[in-house]
């Protein structure tokens, strides 16, 4: 069964990689793109476009649609997801899923309602390194996890950028941190959340936060698992991602941790290192999304482990040591 997708918004995600996956994908079709800019959804070579003020609403409304992809600012994820659902649409959302825990709640609401499909699209936890990487930790083969060790940062243009204001959703600990949390989140099973003892962030005239540290722990049966995290639109490009165990660590090599795409990449394991082939994530989260909506047991990001991640990005940090930097 082919799978007939509608894209609400023509952004970035959208134009490089999103829209190319649905084209590349056995079993899905972009069948239509909303967008108030006719000529950025008429790029993505969709059958048909939707644009003006109520291109939104249209798309939703369009009886051939099967899924809903959502590339809009953070803010506007919750308004739409909800009624894209309640419109009958399966609905895969760009991450953040919202702003806040209570909104995730209620588009998560929105879809046992509906009886619909809602996913984060966060593409990452479907890299088959990542997985692997879990795999690993759930068999037990590095022993008990002691502890996560991550980054992720850049130095971004945040000139008309909406990542620069916190009403729109902006922030680097939204846009980056989610990476790293769903990582904690992969990894601990049972989940338990965790206690901070460390947060310094640098936020701007807005709000924002241009970077968070994290310092935190997660008391397991067995041991305690200390949790690190920096994320930064101020910081020169880097990503890691190291995990311990009291036998073994493992830890990403060649390729980005976070956002391999279409590169060889690599995962050590001790003095063991394993070789990924190049893939497009992007294509696998479409393939096995459109795969679950015709009713296979493929795997998605389940929305509980969306939605305890919501809860640990909304933590207000009443005790974070903070300085200020102007936009």
């Amino acid at each position: 069964m082919t799978i007939k997708w509608g894209f609400i918004g023509a952004g970035y995600v959208a134009t490089k990689a999103m829209a190319p996956a649905v084209h590349a994908a056995s079993n899905a079709t972009l069948t239509a793109v909303a967008s108030q800019n006719l000529g950025r959804a008429q790029a993505l070579a969709p059958v048909r476009t939707y644009h003006g003020t109520d291109s939104y609403n249209q798309m939703i409304q369009d009886p051939e649609i099967d899924a809903i992809y959502i590339n809009l600012t953070n803010d506007q994820h919750h308004q739409w997801a909800i009624a894209a659902l309640n419109a009958g649409k399966h609905v895969l959302c760009e991450k953040p899923l919202a702003l806040n825990f209570q909104q995730s709640r209620e588009m998560a609401d929105a879809a046992t309602t509906s009886g619909k499909l809602l996913v984060e699209a966060v593409w990452t936890r479907w890299h088959p390194r990542f997985q692997r990487a879990v795999e690993i930790v759930a068999k037990g083969d590095i022993g008990r996890l002691t502890a996560i060790e991550s980054e992720f940062t850049f130095t971004a243009d945040l000139n008309d950028n909406f990542r620069a204001l916190k009403n729109l959703g902006g922030g680097s600990l939204l846009d980056v941190g989610g990476y790293q949390i769903q990582l904690w989140r992969s990894l601990i099973n049972p989940w338990t959340a965790p206690t901070f003892t460390s947060v310094n962030q640098t936020l701007n005239s807005d709000g924002a936060d241009l970077s968070t540290d994290l310092q935190a722990e997660i008391t397991l049966s067995q041991s305690l698992v200390k949790l690190s995290a920096q994320t930064s639109f101020i910081a020169p490009e880097r990503q890691s991602l190291k995990i311990v165990g009291d036998q073994n660590s493992i830890e990403f090599t060649a390729g980005q941790a976070f956002t391999s795409w279409k590169e060889s990449s690599a995962l050590r394991i001790g003095e063991h290192t394993e070789v990924f082939a190049p893939v497009d994530a992007y294509q696998i989260m479409i393939e096995s999304f459109s795969s679950r909506v015709s009713g296979s047991n493929d795997w998605v990001l389940p929305i509980q482990e969306s939605l305890d991640v919501a809860q640990v990005l909304e933590i207000d940090f009443p005790y974070a040591i903070r300085s200020y930097q102007g936009k």
